[in-house]
């Protein structure tokens, strides 16, 4: 498969059929909210397939500019500080590209660096997005879209490609997002009750414990799929002494489930301790919860820890357990503790002391694993007036222990699963992944 780039340029905000926006267009700058910070300076690629027939890149474009009146933080800039965005509609970055073969032949996508041809490059850019529309000689389109994670999480991000597609479709009543960035405020007086500066945030002393170059050779993303017999088999396992109404979730028993498995192919020493880091959606965990529609990031983590010997040696309920247990503690109180602790940081004066989690510029995770689940963000809901995609993934990420857990496309209630390991360690897990213990 080769890829062509054919133009380059940058997408404006159109107001045009706008009677208002919700900002003034003139120029305006937002601060970032204590979670937008948090989730660190970093882009996410992802990659849609449709089948032909597909509406011309024109209609795309247009439906951009219109919903982009709406969502002017992609069109912006971040602040030399990297503390607020700059509402000055300079523009998302759109690229137009075609494939030497059609969509049928290119597919399924291997999780190499290949995928990277299909969405623009995310180094030393300024743009907030950036999306790439690429022709296969079928006519079927795929898109490959690059957002810093610093202006939304998944859920809003998600909300605003399935308006992408309403505006693109000629629709215009599609919901209205929230941008109230200053929603959540410190309490007074202020009460910081837990660990945040272990959790959310880590001391400047960290560094690479391999090369980027080197995690290009060394690591294999692995595709695993889990067909809906598979996780329901596991889910009773697991469940099984749950008393009724109170079994684990399919996502609970899944984690639990990869995490012992990835655990015995890495051949970590008993003696360690293991940690997952699982980011938890927390618009509905707050008292009054925060709507759907906010957009900007919302998003808190879990961190369930537990030593190897326990995890590979006591039932696997147990593991879902303490998965449980670590999401369910991220509720209303652990949130309010985290503004509180973002804005004693603040009076103090101690950012330059600190780095969130998220941004740690480290590269292998073992003995410790990242959990990104996409099960019920509103991905699939993105169409551009064909249908939804036929096919969504994320791109290539040679980051050592990191999971993407999403639904199966082809399969309603499957799920696929993207794994990044070391070579020597890929093979072990493919071999006991399917296996229930």
């Amino acid at each position: 498969m080769k890829i062509q780039k054919q133009s380059s340029r940058l997408v404006t905000p159109s107001y045009e059929t706008k009677s208002y926006s919700y900002l003034s267009t003139s120029t305006t700058t937002v601060p970032l909210s204590p979670f937008d910070r948090a989730a660190g300076n970093a882009h996410m690629a992802i990659i849609y397939a449709y089948k032909a027939p597909t509406p011309p890149n024109s209609a795309l474009e247009i439906g951009l500019r219109l919903v982009l009146a709406d969502y002017r933080e992609w069109a912006g800039r971040l602040t030399d500080d990297r503390r607020a965005i700059v509402l000055n509609d300079k523009g998302v970055r759109f690229v137009e590209a075609t494939a030497s073969c059609t969509l049928e032949e290119a597919t399924p996508f291997k999780s190499t660096r290949q995928l990277w041809a299909l969405h623009p490059s995310m180094k030393g850019i300024e743009e907030l997005m950036q999306v790439q529309l690429t022709r296969f000689t079928c006519g079927s389109l795929v898109i490959g879209y690059t957002t810093n994670h610093l202006v939304a999480d998944g859920e809003a991000t998600g909300r605003f490609l399935a308006a992408w597609g309403q505006a693109t479709r000629g629709l215009s009543d599609y919901p209205v997002a929230i941008h109230d960035r200053v929603m959540l405020k410190p309490r007074d007086p202020l009460s910081i009750e837990f660990d945040h500066s272990g959790n959310e945030y880590m001391g400047k002393t960290l560094v690479k414990d391999v090369p980027w170059e080197k995690m290009v050779s060394d690591v294999r993303l692995h595709k695993a799929h889990f067909s809906p017999d598979f996780l329901a088999k596991l889910k009773a396992r697991v469940s099984v002494r749950c008393l009724p109404g109170r079994g684990y979730s399919t996502f609970e028993c899944l984690v639990a489930h990869l995490w012992r498995k990835v655990t015995r192919a890495r051949g970590v020493p008993a003696t360690e301790t293991s940690q997952l880091r699982i980011p938890v959606n927390v618009r509905g965990r707050l008292v009054p919860p925060i709507p759907h529609e906010y957009f900007g990031n919302m998003v808190l983590w879990a961190f369930p820890r537990v030593t190897v010997r326990d995890l590979l040696g006591e039932p696997l309920n147990h593991v879902a357990e303490w998965v449980r247990a670590a999401i369910a503690q991220v509720n209303d109180r652990y949130v309010r503790s985290f503004v509180d602790f973002d804005t004693c940081v603040e009076i103090e004066g101690l950012w330059n002391e600190l780095v969130p989690t998220a941004e740690v510029d480290s590269t292998v995770f073992c003995p410790n694993m990242e959990v990104n689940s996409w099960l019920r963000l509103p991905f699939q809901d993105v169409d551009f007036g064909s249908g939804g995609p036929d096919l969504f993934m994320p791109s290539c990420f040679p980051l050592e222990g990191v999971m993407v857990i999403v639904p199966s496309a082809h399969e309603k209630g499957g799920i696929e699963v993207y794994l990044s390991l070391f070579e020597a360690n890929k093979a072990a897990f493919q071999r006991i992944c399917q296996s229930i213990d």
